[in-house]
Formats: C-alpha cells, structure tokens, sequence
C-alpha cells in the first residue's frame, strides 16, 4: 500500500496519505475538500524531517558545492 502526498486546492494544505485501493476517495484532512492533487514527490526516508531543506541560507549549507560533499 503506497504513502501518496496530495495538495488541497480548496485551503492549499498538503498532506501524506495511505492509498489502500484505486477507488479510494481521497479527502483533505484540514477542511474535508475531495478537490485535492496527487504531488510528485521524491522517496522519503525514515526519520526526515516534515519539511525537507534543500540547502538554501536558512538550511546552514549542504548540497554538492555547498560544503556539504567536500567538493568546495
């Protein structure tokens, strides 16, 4: 059973969701909307944070050339 992650289009929250079966009607879990849009997202792994950091100025760094794989 695949972990989804969706966008509301009604309150634009997002959320993660176990899809058990293609019939299975996907509801927002913040206002009750069905109008919501399966994300592409990549794998996630256990232990990540709710909100990744992709290594900008808030992140502290990492990333290739960002100090993070001893390039730079």
């Amino acid at each position: 059973m695949p972990i989804y992650e969706y966008a509301c289009m009604e309150c634009e929250d997002h959320f993660d969701e176990l899809v058990r079966s293609d019939e299975q009607v996907i509801t927002c879990p913040a206002c009750g909307a069905s109008n919501v849009l399966k994300q592409i997202s990549a794998f996630a792994v256990h232990g990540a944070s709710a909100k990744p950091s992709f290594g900008g100025a808030a992140g502290g760094g990492g990333g290739c050339c960002g100090g993070g794989c001893g390039c730079g």
